[in-house]
This record gives structure tokens, sequence and C-alpha cells, in this order.
């Protein structure tokens, strides 16, 4: 027989978290890409609730903000100031339909870990056992902190007690309460009305009900599990990183089994919604966040972090930083690249060592291969970039957008002032500022014409060291014999008079290597 589904999951998230020291509310801090709270909602949304509410208290807004970010249609429910988490659970249920019959599941807002997997084993446990309620249990060989499983002598649950509630001999119990509970229903709300809050807290416990519903005649049973990080909960920031390290060490052995390759599990960092294909190799020192995709057969770092970045099949991103961007199929990136949001690098393309891209569009097999900054510019398909060159976007009031044709040259040190267009099959000389469009075919010059003084290091320089190589370099020159083709007082060709190809060589355009 199948299990069906749970009427609801409420998960208990209004708890100000005071020993995580922080003023942002505990369940927003994240680990693996995701808030606490997050990967709360994604577990209970795993085991396919008709209804899920999360229950606020602490920065209320905030933390509602957030929730309704990631899932709009989950239910907020605020708890009022009466405290515990039996009050907790009851504003959870206030908030959702009246007539909510079947089962509920209740979890935390700060156990990480948790899998929608163990809660459909839990859901799948307390249908099998006909209980009233089922509680995960989970032993531990230093208990402090936790809620203990009081057992009868034929071994089922007879209650639970709190740490500070506990006698010694109570708290010498190995069997903790993970707070990870399946109840019926109508037995939750009529019990909760019977919980009161005298206790050493003053506060209305849901460990109560187990021994409310005991007395009224109900089964009560425990779903013993072994992974203990499943019900380990963050309560400071020392928890907060150790949870993390375990989670992102999952996280890298479930993309191993996946087919990457990762050379360092130690020095390799993956969030939740990272996906990564076969034969990808992920070197050391790297970090995949947010919700990265990479192809297949990538290669990937060393020291690289990707951040909402789409790789393709068989690209290679060596030493680079990339946010929202895409990288083509077939394409490199690196070393010391920074791809800002908005890059889209074509398939083949590359983007070298020392550059910097934003809103750029770089076409298929184009290249930017190194020190140039890329902003706010499309560059067609077959498109080189030299070293050195600036797309200069912002006048100081407003950026502007600039386009390289097909197959163009950019020559080296070059800066295109925006907006500028350079046509298909165009090309820009070394050292020009663009400031008008280039045509089809045409040569951009845009330089000052260089003039040599002669003599000025010896007037103005004498005695440098500078001085006397020049001075040496001079009198060799002096002593070399004379061109036999050049008779010594023939008159020198003026600049004007020189052809053009003396005066433009194709270095012009030429790129640094």
């Amino acid at each position: 027989m199948s299990t069906p589904r749970p009427a609801a999951v409420i998960v208990l998230a209004a708890g100000e978290g005071t020993r995580m020291r922080s003023r942002r509310p505990k369940v927003l801090h994240a680990i693996g890409g995701r808030t606490l709270v997050g990967h709360a909602i994604h577990a209970a949304r795993g085991a396919h609730p008709e209804h899920l509410a999360v229950v606020v208290r602490h920065e209320r807004d905030l933390v509602a903000a957030h929730v309704n970010g990631l899932d709009p249609t989950v239910v907020i429910a605020d708890q009022d100031e009466v405290k515990g988490t039996g009050r907790a659970v009851e504003c959870g249920l206030a908030a959702l339909p009246p007539d909510l019959e079947g089962t509920v599941l209740v979890t935390y807002g700060d156990v990480p870990l948790l899998a929608s997997d163990t809660l459909l084993g839990l859901l799948a446990a307390h249908a099998e056992s006909a209980s009233a309620v089922t509680v995960i249990t989970a032993s531990l060989a230093d208990p402090t902190g936790y809620g203990r499983i009081l057992r009868d002598r034929d071994g089922s649950v007879a209650g639970i007690v709190e740490q500070k509630d506990a006698t010694d001999a109570q708290r010498a119990i190995t069997e903790i309460n993970s707070g990870l509970y399946a109840f019926d229903a109508a037995v939750l709300r009529s019990a909760l009305a019977e919980v009161g809050t005298d206790n050493s807290q003053g506060e209305k416990y849901l460990t109560d009900v187990l021994a409310i519903v005991r007395g009224r005649g109900l089964g009560v049973s425990a779903h013993l599990i072994d992974d203990l990080w499943q019900t380990e909960g963050v309560n400071d920031k020392i928890q907060l990183a150790r949870l993390g390290a375990e989670l992102n060490r999952r996280l890298v052995e479930r993309a191993m089994l996946a087919g990457a390759i990762v050379v360092d599990p130690a020095t390799t960092w993956i969030d939740a919604d990272v996906t990564i294909g076969e034969d990808t190799v992920i070197h050391p020192g790297t970090q995949i966040h947010g919700a990265t995709t990479i192809g297949a057969d990538c290669v990937i770092g060393p020291d690289t972090t990707l951040t909402d970045v789409e790789v393709g099949d068989g690209a290679e991103v060596v030493r680079a930083q990339a946010v929202l961007a895409v990288i083509g199929a077939g394409a490199s990136v690196g070393p010391f690249s920074y791809l800002r949001p908005g890059t889209e690098l074509g398939a083949h393309g590359k983007i070298g060592g020392f550059v910097e891209t934003k809103n750029a569009i770089i076409g298929t097999g184009a290249k930017v291969p190194h020190l140039t900054y890329a902003g706010d510019v499309t560059i067609g398909d077959g498109a080189n970039i030299g070293a050195g060159t600036i797309f200069a976007n912002y006048d100081g009031v407003t950026k502007s957008r600039s386009t390289v044709g097909a197959h163009s040259f950019v020559g080296s040190d070059s800066v295109l002032v925006a907006p500028v267009h350079v046509a298909d099959g165009a090309y820009v000389a070394a050292g020009s500022t663009v400031t008008q469009d280039v045509g089809p075919g045409e040569l951009a010059v845009a330089r000052g014409r260089q003039r040599n003084v002669e003599g000025w290091v010896a007037r103005k320089r004498s005695g440098t060291a500078t001085a006397l190589a020049a001075g040496k370099a001079l009198a060799a020159t002096a002593q070399q014999p004379l061109d036999p083709e050049q008779p010594p007082d023939a008159e020198q060709p003026t600049d004007a008079e020189r052809p053009p190809a003396t005066r433009h060589t194709d270095s012009e355009g030429g790129e640094r290597s």
C-alpha cells in the first residue's frame, strides 16, 4: 500500500538564535548555497505536502520576505508572545485550513542536513504503526542539549523530557528527540489545547503532547535513524561551519558519483543546486556556487570561483572568477580573468589573462586574449582584440555600448570610446583612440605622429647612466663602415617622400603577444 502524502508540513523558524551572536536571523545564515530555512523548505517540498507553513517571529518581515522569495506558495504563520515549540506549532495549525485532516509533519528551520527521503521514511513509519504520534530519534554519544526519549519497559515511547527539566538519570539517556514529528492532525490540535506552560522556562512544549496522547490511550512510536547529521541543528557559528563542511562533503561526493573528477575534495566547494557533467575535472581550490551548470569534459580550476554560471561542454576555466555569465562549449577562460554579470562567451571563444568583461557578448571563435577591459560591448564571430585594449563605456554620466564586427582586428593598446561601431572585416591600428565608426574593410588610425628629438638625452639628462649608454652607442655607430649603396653626402628622403608602406606598416595593427 502506498503511503499517502502529508496533509501539511510545519517548519518552525521563529527562534531568535541568540547564540549565533549575529544581527542576522539564525535561519537566514547559509551553507551550501541555501539559507538554513531554505534547506528546510527544500526538504519539506520533497515530501509533497498539500500545505507548507513556516512559523516566524524574530525579524518577522525579513524572514517572511525571504521565505516568500523562495516559495510564494508557503503559508506564513506568526507566533505570538507565548513561547515554546508547542505554541509555534499551534500557530502554524491556525494558519492552515481548520478542517485539515491527515498527517502533519513538524520540522525545524535550523536542521539543514535533513533530507526529503528521511521525511518520507518518517511518514511511512507513522502510517505503518498507526500511531497518533511518531518521532524521529537518534542515539548520540554526547546528547547534551537535546531532549531525551523516555521509554516504557516494553520499549514504547513514554515521553520526552527537555535537558533543562531532566533529572540526572534522565540526562544519562543517549537516545534524543530530533524535534521531527509526524502527528495525526486532529489529535495534535486537540492535545495542544491542553498543553500548559508549567515548566522551568514558562514555555509551551510540543513534547508535552506525547504524554497527553499516551494518556488518551493512543500510540506513540519512534523512528530511529542512523544518520545523526540529519538531526543536528545549528545554534552557533561553530555548528554552522561544522554542518557546512559536512554538507559540502556530501555534495562533492554526489558530484563524483554523477561522473565528475574532483582532484582534491578537501579544497573544493560545491553548492546544493550545482550540476556538473561527466568527466569534467575540478582542480583544487575551486568554488562552484549558486545554480551553476557545467557540461561534460570541462576543466575547471585550479583557484576558480563560479557563481550562477553556465559552462558548455569541453570548456576550460583556469584561475578565474565569473558571476552570472555564460561560457560556450570549447571556450577558454583565464588565467586571472574576471567575468562580470552579462558576459556571454561564444563557442570556442577566448577570454585570456588579466581580462575583465561586463555585459559583453563575445561571438563564436572571437578572442580577447589579454590585458583588456571589455564592458558593454558586442564582439562579432572570429574577431580579435589586441592586448591592452580598453572599451571606454562610461563618460561619468552615461554608459554606452560599442560593437566590433565579425573577423575584425583591434590592435594592441587601443581605446574604443563608446558608442562606436567597428564594422565587419575592419582593422584598428595599435595605439589608436577610436571615437568614430569604422567601415567594413577600413583601417582606423587615430594617434599622433612620432617625432624623435635628437640630442635630447645629452642636453636634459647629462651625466646619467642613460646619457653614458647613448654616448657609447653613438660612438659605435660613427665607427661603422658606410653603406656602399648610399653615398655619404646623399640627401636622405623626407618623411613625406617615403612610400605609404614605409610610413604605415602592417605592425600598426599588430597584436602584442
